[in-house]
C-alpha cells in the first residue's frame, strides 16, 4: 500500500506474496522498501524447481511420488515449464493390466454351443493384447477425482470402452474399409473367421458394451451411470466413430483436404472415445461438471496427438514394429498430418497438443500424474 504524505512524498511498500503451487515448493515475491523509492526483487520459480528454505517447507517427497512429466503454466507474458520429476508409468500400467485383462476375459461367456463361435470371434479380438490405453485412462481419471483407487466403480466402463474400441478395429480392418489382414501382429478377425462373422462379432461387442456398464456398475448414483451410457452411445454415432470414419473414407484419394478437415475426422474418429474414457472415469469418481470439462479438454488433445503419432509411425516404422501393415496411408492416398505438415511439422503439432493437454490438468496437481505420463507416452511410443 502507498500513501501520499506530503509534497516530498514517501512510498512504503512492504509486501510478501507466497503462491503455493505444490505442498513442498513455492514462488516468492519479495519487495524491499525505503524512503522515496522502493526496489523490487522478484524471484519466479517454476513449480518444483526451487525449494523453500528447509525451515519453511515439509520434507521432500520420495522419488516414487514424483511425476516424470512437464506441466506448463502460461500467462499473457510468461511461459514457464512447471516440473520434471519421475513417475513409473510402466509399473502403473502393469498394475492395471492384470485386473483389466481378467475383467475383459470374463465379459464374454457363451451360453452354449449355439453362440460359441460368435463369442470365440469376439474374444479373439478383445483379448488380442494391445496397450489398453482407454481402460487405463478411465481408471486413472476415476482415481484422480476420487483421490483413491476406485477400480471397482470404473472397471465396467473400462471394459465397455475396450469392447467399443475392439469393434471399431474389427470393422476398420474389413475389406470394405481399410482392407487390412494384420492387427497387433495377428491375422485380423475377418481373415480368421470370415467377413460375415467378423461383422457380427463387432456388432455384438458394441451392443454388449452398453449392457455391461449398465448392469455391472455398482456403488455409483444411477444418474451418473446413465450419463456414462449416454456418452458411450454418442461416441459411436454420427458425431463419433461412425461419422469420423465416414468422412475419412470420403477423403481418400480426394484432393484439397484441409488441416481443418483432418482435425474434424480425428476429433470424431480417434479422440472421441478417448474423451469419453476420461470423462466416464471422472464422472464415476464424483467429478463436478467443471472437472469433467477439464478432463475432456485433456482427452481431446491427447486423442489428436495419438492420431498424429500414428500417422508419423505409419511413415517411419516397419510392419514388424507396428504389428500392422506399415505404409497403408500412402498406399490408399490418405490425407495425414505428415502429408499436410511434413514430418517435422507433424511432430511439432503432436508436442503442441500434448502441451495443451497437460495444461488442462494443472488444477489436479500430483493426482494427475498417471494421465500426464500417458500423454508423454502417446507421442513417444514406437507402435
Amino acid at each position: 500500500q502507498s500513501r501520499r504524505r506530503e509534497k516530498r512524498q514517501q512510498y512504503h511498500c512492504s509486501v510478501v506474496v507466497v503462491v503455493i503451487t505444490r505442498p513442498h515448493h513455492c514462488t516468492v515475491l519479495h519487495t524491499y522498501h525505503s524512503a522515496m523509492k522502493f526496489t523490487a526483487v522478484v524471484l519466479f520459480a517454476a513449480v518444483a524447481s526451487v525449494p523453500f528454505a528447509s525451515c519453511f517447507c515439509p520434507p521432500t517427497p520420495s522419488a516414487s511420488t514424483i511425476v516424470n512429466t512437464r506441466l506448463f503454466a502460461e500467462t499473457t507474458t510468461t511461459a514457464a515449464a512447471a516440473a520434471t520429476v519421475d513417475f513409473d508409468l510402466d509399473a502403473y500400467l502393469l498394475s492395471k493390466k492384470g485386473p483389466i485383462e481378467e475383467a475383459l476375459a470374463a465379459s464374454v461367456v457363451p451360453s452354449g454351443e449355439n453362440d460359441k463361435e460368435i463369442c470365440e470371434s469376439m474374444l479373439y479380438s478383445l483379448m488380442a493384447g494391445g496397450k489398453r490405453i482407454r481402460p487405463v485412462l478411465c481408471l486413472a481419471a476415476c482415481e484422480m477425482i476420487s483421490g483413491s483407487n476406485n477400480d471397482e466403480k470404473a472397471m465396467p466402463a473400462a471394459v465397455s470402452l475396450e469392447m467399443i474400441h475392439t469393434m471399431s478395429l474389427i470393422h476398420d480392418d474389413l475389406p470394405s474399409m481399410d482392407n487390412d489382414d494384420l492387427r497387433r501382429g495377428k491375422p485380423t478377425n475377418h481373415v480368421l473367421y470370415g467377413e460375415p462373422m467378423a461383422i457380427l462379432a463387432g456388432d455384438a461387442l458394441l451392443s454388449q458394451s452398453f449392457q455391461h456398464v449398465a448392469q455391472h456398475t455398482k456403488g455409483v448414483e444411477p444418474e451418473r451411470v446413465l450419463d456414462v451410457v449416454a456418452r458411450l452411445g454418442a461416441s459411436v454415432g454420427p458425431t463419433g466413430l461412425a461419422g469420423g470414419q465416414a468422412m475419412d473414407l470420403a477423403c481418400e484419394n480426394k484432393e484439397g483436404v484441409t488441416l481443418e478437415d483432418l482435425r474434424w475426422i480425428h476429433t470424431h474418429k480417434t479422440a472421441t472415445l478417448l474423451r469419453v474414457a476420461v470423462a466416464a472415469g471422472a464422472i464415476l469418481g464424483g467429478a463436478t461438471p467443471e472437472e469433467v470439462e477439464a478432463c475432456e479438454k485433456y482427452a481431446i488433445n491427447i486423442g489428436l496427438a495419438f492420431q498424429v503419432a500414428d500417422d508419423i509411425l505409419d511413415v517411419t516404422a516397419s510392419t514388424e514394429e507396428l504389428g500392422k501393415t506399415a505404409g497403408k496411408d500412402e498406399d490408399t492416398n490418405k490425407t495425414t498430418y505428415p502429408k499436410l505438415l511434413g514430418l517435422d511439422g507433424a511432430r511439432k503439432e503432436a508436442e503442441r497438443l500434448i502441451h495443451e493437454a497437460k495444461e488442462a490438468l494443472a488444477p489436479f496437481g500430483d493426482r494427475a500424474a498417471p494421465l500426464l505420463a500417458i500423454a508423454d507416452y502417446i507421442i513417444d511410443r514406437k507402435n
